[in-house]
């Protein structure tokens, strides 16, 4: 098992973190339940993906923070 970090704006795996145990998994549940819902998933292997932001997407942003009011920017 796994948490994998991958960027959603461009689906960039930004970086993984291999774990054993469950109180990993517990510490990303820091999130409200509706944060958690969006930004954290689990698939069938047992592995975790956190969506983040990569530090390209970032910088974008940054420039063109209209950029915000889009659900997927990057095409």
């Amino acid at each position: 098992m796994a948490i994998h970090y991958r960027c959603r704006h461009c689906e960039t795996e930004v970086g993984l973190l291999p774990f054993d145990s469950e109180e990993s998994v517990r510490k990303l549940h820091q999130l409200n339940e509706e944060e958690a819902e969006q930004y954290i998933h689990k698939d069938h292997n047992g592995d975790t993906t956190v969506d983040c932001i990569c530090e390209h997407c970032e910088e974008s942003l940054k420039q063109f923070p209209d950029y915000y009011a889009l659900k997927k920017w990057l095409q």
